[in-house]
């Protein structure tokens, strides 16, 4: 079977094109080049994985091409980030990225190529239950990234194969130290992928003018300024530059208040005011192409509302594209712009964007805040 892998440069898609050469597959390996611009140092990071991609299929002894989609990364993800930055959110580009490049723009060239299947890197598993392609949770569930992939419909499934999903972040070393490849030891990527070891506040003000405005209380004390909403987030604690008055301990980030251009930050231990039992959602995309209950009917299931959060019980009630959530226990800091991203057990059933949330009262009870 002839299949393209696609080549990051790091060791998880190297593993991946050494288990499918060991297999017997006739592998290509192929690289994406998505993000144009150099880092602050004058670098291009992508030429360092490029360099890295290189090396290993030159160890495997696989043919290799590099692709350029920068064009359509921006417009089809850095866009759309943009926007929500604009809009007051917290956007994952990872999850838009998987769904409209890596599994769409990527698997068109690579079925160009003449590949039945496209390999990637990802910790995550796959199968078929009556002719329907499921996503399955890693092995590795500290690294577990179907929380990056619920946006993948049913072609993509039955085109994709995740060769390391059954293993974990440590045999996936030690498979390539075994096998003399010149990047088992490199360190992992984080954060997202333009953005790199930069700094974020700086990145993002190329693009966007930013806003300042009010630092204020629950009770509305102005305590100090804010350097534009789109640089903070729920329950930051860092970056808030405000003196240790008051009683001496740290501020922290409750609410984004839009409309007035103010940030609401509050003093001491965790607030009830980060934390919702209940929350919104809509942009309805399932795994299987269709939902698991028809509207109005409240499902049991688990929710992931970040990634590498542990499953938390929920039951969700759908309106059309919009997504109504329950959770068992008060969640922390739901962010708009995130994915809810919903499970039963091991399989990913798919996910919603969250608009909104009801923080609880110094009560207990629920209160409603406006869609952050």
């Amino acid at each position: 079977m002839r299949v393209v892998v696609g080549m990051s440069g790091g060791v998880d898609s190297s593993v991946a094109a050494l288990l499918m050469k060991r297999a017997g597959h006739e592998v290509i390996g192929v690289f994406m080049k998505n993000w144009e611009e150099k880092d602050d140092d004058g670098v291009c990071t992508a030429e360092r994985d490029w360099a890295d991609a290189r090396a290993v299929c030159e160890a495997l002894d696989i043919p290799y091409y590099a692709v350029n989609f920068a064009r359509d990364y921006w417009d089809r993800v850095f866009e759309h980030f943009l926007e929500e930055y604009r809009r007051g959110r917290t956007p994952n580009p990872d999850v838009l990225c998987n769904r409209e490049i890596k599994f769409n723009v990527f698997l068109d060239f690579a079925e160009k190529l003449g590949a039945e299947k496209l390999v990637t890197g990802h910790f995550a598993n796959i199968d078929c239950v009556d002719g329907a392609y499921r996503l399955l949770r890693a092995a590795d569930e500290n690294k577990d990234q179907t929380y990056f992939l619920y946006m993948l419909g049913q072609r993509a499934l039955s085109k994709a194969l995740f060769p390391v999903g059954g293993l974990t972040k440590a045999e996936v070393r030690a498979i390539a130290r075994e096998a003399g490849l010149p990047v088992s030891e490199k360190k992992d990527s984080t954060g997202v992928c333009f953005i790199g070891e930069r700094n974020f506040r700086q990145f993002l003000s190329t693009y966007l003018p930013a806003q300042p405005g009010d630092m204020v209380t629950v009770d509305g004390k102005k305590v100090g300024r804010h350097q534009g909403l789109m640089y903070y987030t729920l329950g930051q604690r860092r970056g808030l530059g405000i003196g240790g008055g008051g009683t001496g301990q740290r501020w922290f980030v409750v609410r984004k208040d839009l409309k007035n251009n103010r940030l609401v930050v509050q003093q001491g231990g965790d607030s009830p005011l980060l934390y919702s039992r209940r929350a919104q959602g809509s942009q309805l995309t399932w795994l299987a192409e269709r939902p698991p209950v028809p509207d109005g009917v409240p499902y049991p299931c688990q929710v992931r509302l970040r990634h590498r959060q542990p499953l938390q019980d929920c039951a969700i009630t759908l309106s059309g594209d919009a997504v109504a959530l329950e959770f068992a226990r008060p969640q922390r800091a739901v962010t708009p712009g995130q994915s809810a991203v919903f499970y039963q057990g091991e399989v990913c059933l798919g996910g919603a964007i969250v608009d909104g949330a009801e923080a609880l009262g110094d009560s207990g009870e629920a209160r409603a805040f406006p869609s952050l």
